[in-house]
């Protein structure tokens, strides 16, 4: 299995998110987590993957300089992708109601980008999930933010949470994907990294 090829590496996850950390242990994965802060701005010039893509190539470079031969650093980024514009973690409540109102009875793409990066190389990868939501009404937004404060979240939304259960009718892609990480891409990537 994977790990019996990684265990001359050491994997470091840089994300705080408990979602992906209990996805690579889920995945059987060895690894540290190690944070370090960036501002993640990007140009206006961007849309859609090209903003995750560079978001997740973004988070590698406070790491670049201490990076051990052994190591392989892994960064991650969504977005959700409505209406050409990009939502990211809402700000407060006021800012969560609008994220969810405007998806509201429509499709929006979730973009999930992973960055791979060691001393001599780096790859980043994205996955795109197409999601539905029902007419939600103003009752269940508000009620869903202030029972699960999703202001950790892209779009102002977790799959798995309440909302997803009653509020999404339709998922064209990757479940995991939208909850936070492309589980099936980061196992493909991880297997071609080492072996190439």
């Amino acid at each position: 299995m994977i790990n019996d090829q990684l265990k001359n590496f050491r994997l470091i996850l840089a994300s705080g998110s408990p979602r992906r950390q209990q996805f690579f242990k889920e995945l059987g994965l060895d690894f540290e987590i190690i944070l370090k802060p960036v501002i993640e701005e990007y140009s206006d010039q961007l849309s859609h993957f090209e903003i995750s893509d560079y978001l997740a190539q973004l988070k590698s470079l406070p790491f670049k300089e201490e990076l051990q031969p052994s190591d392989i650093l892994i960064t991650s980024d969504t977005i959700v992708w409505h209406n050409k514009k990009a939502l990211g973690k809402p700000e407060n409540a006021e800012d969560a109601f609008n994220m969810i109102k405007s998806l509201s009875n429509t499709t929006h793409d979730v973009i999930t980008s992973v960055c791979f990066t060691t001393t001599e190389k780096q790859k980043t990868i994205h996955d795109v999930t197409k999601v539905t939501f029902k007419t939600l009404t103003d009752e269940e937004i508000y009620y869903y933010i202030n029972t699960c404060k999703p202001f950790d979240k892209a779009g102002a939304y977790g799959i798995q949470e309440w909302i997803g259960q009653i509020g999404i009718t339709k998922i064209e892609g990757s479940y995991f994907n939208v909850v936070g990480l492309p589980t099936h891409l980061v196992y493909q990537a991880l297997q071609q990294f080492i072996s190439s």
